[in-house]
């Protein structure tokens, strides 16, 4: 139904909320929710560090599919808050509609591949099971033997309901 990002970010796709009817007080309970699930993975990611400094930065998201996009703009309005000079977004698949609207939001939007029609992104994946805490923490870790990253670690944090 939506995603929320850092920084109180909350973006809600009005093609579920609305043909649904999911009441407010049910939107509210679950952000609340996903927010609690967001700072615990903000903390295990990143620890006791704080986040990267952005501003004047260009910076690049990276979304395994875009299929409602909504995590992704989440990330995107989180981001925007902090000021970089640049935001390019990437996905390897993504709806044409999707693709199309994360444009107008981005300095560079790159979608590999857009189906059309569009049914899932895990479809385009032999492999499309759930990366662990652990996988990420492992992940992170490795990206620091290759390229040079800010004290902060990880970076800005997204999550779907």
């Amino acid at each position: 139904m939506g995603a929320i990002a850092t920084g109180g970010v909350r973006v809600l796709n009005p093609d579920v909320v609305g043909p649904l009817g999911i009441p407010d007080q049910v939107i509210e309970r679950v952000t609340r929710q996903q927010q609690d699930v967001l700072r615990q993975r903000e903390v295990a990611y990143r620890g006791t560090r704080p986040p990267p400094d952005v501003r004047g930065k260009t910076v690049i998201l990276v979304d395994d599919g875009l299929a409602t996009g909504s995590t992704m703009r989440a990330a995107i309005s989180a981001l925007r808050q902090q000021e970089p000079e640049r935001i390019i977004a990437a996905s390897p698949v993504g709806a044409p509609s999707v693709c199309a609207e994360l444009d107008r939001l981005v300095d560079r939007m790159i979608c590999a591949t857009m189906p059309e029609p569009f049914h899932a992104v895990g479809l385009w994946y032999d492999d499309f099971s759930e990366t662990s805490d652990d996988e990420v923490r492992e992940l992170l870790a490795r990206a620091k033997s290759f390229v040079t990253l800010p004290q902060s670690g990880s970076g800005l944090s997204a999550t779907a309901g």
